[in-house]
């Protein structure tokens, strides 16, 4: 006799609904974690314009509404120091060194990725080689070749150190560099095309997120920057807003006459530029740092 076989049941496909709740679950508990890190990283911004706006006795309770409000803060911080002129200091240095480190950079790193030439990887190490020299190795050597050109007392120390590139930003560039197709640049080639019109009209328009990573990163490094500023500038007509904080913090901080909602009034007014220019290039900031994670 032959055995009779069971008849087999087919297991009961998920509906669904039931299929999209571990999904529906996961994006709950991302955007959970993501709005908790939203608030603690706005939280110090938060309570910066908020104590900026009270009075003084009121600066530091730690409430993120003030009670008494007191926007001449701003009005007597903008009477005291010429704030507008310090503005325009740095955006006028952080936009110069920003621009010049960006096409420098691109332009030294065009040259390690095309050409082949012996000791290239060699040569490529020692530019990395220079990002672990401490920058207090060369501070008085390049205050020395500033000061014998005239120009120690100015701003163009703030800036022009840029023309001659940065080895992050080199690295960071060059990468992108290496992912262009060779085949495009042989072609302009073949068609008469020179060294720098490959290098202009084809490498930078196909690199713009990486050159736009590069400027952003450099123009918050040179509005924040404090160091050079308080070594090379003397007038205030000069300064830069870092510097110009410096000026109010010894006027209105503890060694002044103890006024912190005007010191923390021109940190708003210095802190809130670099947000409005994060927010005008976060598309493009945002899709250099993708394509860069890619190409890693």
């Amino acid at each position: 006799m032959t055995a009779v076989e069971a008849p087999q049941v087919a297991a009961p496909t998920p509906s669904p609904s039931s299929a999209r709740r571990p999904a529906r679950r996961h994006r709950w508990v991302l955007w959970t974690v993501l709005s908790v890190a939203a608030v603690i990283f706005t939280y110090p911004f938060a309570w910066l314009v908020s104590a900026s706006l009270k009075p003084r006795p009121e600066v530091f309770d730690n409430a993120l509404i003030p009670r008494h409000w007191a926007p001449g803060n701003y009005a007597t911080i903008w009477s005291a120091a010429p704030v507008l002129t310090w503005l325009v200091n740095s955006v006028v240095v952080a936009l110069a060194a920003a621009t010049a480190v960006t096409i420098s950079s691109a332009i030294v790193a065009f040259g390690f990725a095309y050409f082949r030439f012996p000791g290239r990887n060699f040569w490529f190490a020692m530019v990395l080689g220079t990002m672990m020299l401490p920058g207090a190795v060369t501070m008085i050597p390049t205050y020395l070749i500033w000061n014998e050109l005239g120009l120690a007392a100015t701003q163009v120390p703030l800036w022009a150190t840029n023309l001659f590139g940065s080895a992050f930003y080199i690295f960071l560039i060059r990468q992108f560099f290496l992912g262009l197709p060779r085949e495009l640049f042989e072609a302009a080639r073949v068609d008469g095309a020179g060294y720098w019109r490959l290098f202009w009209r084809i490498a930078m328009p196909l690199c713009r997120p990486a050159l736009i990573v590069a400027f952003v990163f450099e123009l918050r490094a040179s509005w924040s920057d404090l160091l050079k500023p308080l070594i090379y500038l003397r007038d205030p007509q000069l300064f830069t807003m870092p510097r110009g904080m410096k000026a109010i913090l010894d006027q209105f901080g503890q060694a002044g006459e103890s006024r912190w909602e005007v010191v923390l009034a021109g940190a708003v007014l210095t802190t809130v530029p670099m947000i409005v220019a994060f927010f005008l290039c976060q598309r493009y900031f945002v899709e250099g740092v993708a394509t860069q994670a890619r190409k890693g």
